[in-house]
């Protein structure tokens, strides 16, 4: 009998030890809707875990000196504070570094639309000569050969640590970068009347008013309809945006919009960093723009007072998260 005993408790060890993860819930404010998963990339805390410690592992770079996390800082909404990144050997990027909060959500990343998931996006940055310049799968030999790595692989994803591994962990930890408490979301969600001020409630009638327009384009609960436009930075671009992707020529010169969740912490702004603060973002809409063919209509002279355009910016730092997450 004994013997039967430590047999069955022994079976009952071995299949306790292969049954799968639990799922990691995102906690998720109520006015935000379950982000999609891939399949093959649920969210288990071992994934995330992983992830994390990828996202800050400057290993991940060819000379050992640049990580995710580097031109996407926590404190910063996981955005950069200069116009543009420089990574391996002070190469100097091509684009600013948007903020990560939120990717989850994001039908397609880069600011031309040009990757369709977390898993692809992760590869570029790598590769790219000017950002990590060290090729994929010479990352993961790399990272193999860490115990540490190849432990947190095995219990993640069952598996050696490999590309496969290194694009889903970094993927998954990156969905858990949620942003949607701050001050407006207090006071148009939980309708806390006091948690902004007057100038920012006169600033929050302006940005959804038609005489801006401001929420036609930085609309829903992430501000951003996820659309390319072009907003009239220019007459001449030396980027010309989603037209790389796309090879067509009304693309040219046109950007995703990007979430104005956190955009206080954000700066410098727009797809090259030309834009050092708010201010001068509002004050260039103020303007309409420069003339641009693909430029869109809703860009135009808006004739707002100095007190318009500062209640306006008062407004947009009410988006600021009240307490960031998941920072190192």
């Amino acid at each position: 009998m004994n013997k039967k005993y430590y047999l069955y408790l022994l079976l009952i060890l071995l299949l306790s030890s292969c049954k799968e993860e639990i799922p990691f819930e995102l906690t998720l404010p109520n006015h935000f809707s379950a982000p999609l998963i891939p399949l093959d990339n649920k969210l288990r805390e071992s994934r995330i875990n992983l992830g994390k410690m990828l996202f800050f592992d400057p290993l991940l770079s060819k000379d050992s000196t640049v990580s995710c996390a580097s031109c996407h800082i926590p404190r910063y909404a996981f955005s950069d504070t200069v116009a543009l990144s420089r990574g391996v050997n002070g190469e100097l990027g091509k684009r600013n570094s948007p903020s990560l909060l939120n990717i989850a959500y994001a039908p397609k990343l880069f600011r031309d639309g040009g990757v369709n998931t977390l898993e692809h996006q992760v590869i570029s940055p790598i590769e790219n000569p000017s950002e990590m310049n060290f090729e994929l799968k010479a990352v993961a030999n790399r990272l193999a050969q860490n115990k540490n790595y190849q432990r947190m692989s095995q219990k993640a994803y069952q598996r050696d640590f490999s590309t496969y591994v290194l694009v889903r962990a970094l993927a998954a930890f990156e969905r858990t970068l949620i942003s949607g408490n701050s001050r407006y979301d207090l006071f148009f969600y939980k309708k806390e009347r006091n948690a902004i001020t007057e100038a920012e409630k006169r600033g929050m009638a302006l940005f959804f008013d038609k005489k801006t327009q401001c929420s036609t384009c930085h609309s829903g609960v992430f501000f951003t309809n996820f659309n390319y436009e072009n907003n009239g930075l220019y007459t001449k671009y030396e980027d010309i945006g989603r037209a790389g992707i796309t090879m067509r020529q009304e693309d040219k010169a046109l950007f995703k919009v990007p979430s104005l969740r956190n955009v206080w912490l954000t700066a410098p702004y727009m797809h090259d960093g030309s834009l050092p603060n708010l201010e001068s973002v509002i004050a260039h809409y103020n303007t309409g723009g420069k003339a641009h063919p693909s430029k869109s209509e809703l860009v135009r002279p808006l004739n707002l007072s100095n007190s318009e355009q500062s209640d306006l910016v008062a407004f947009l730092k009410t988006l600021t998260e009240i307490k960031l997450t998941n920072s190192k």
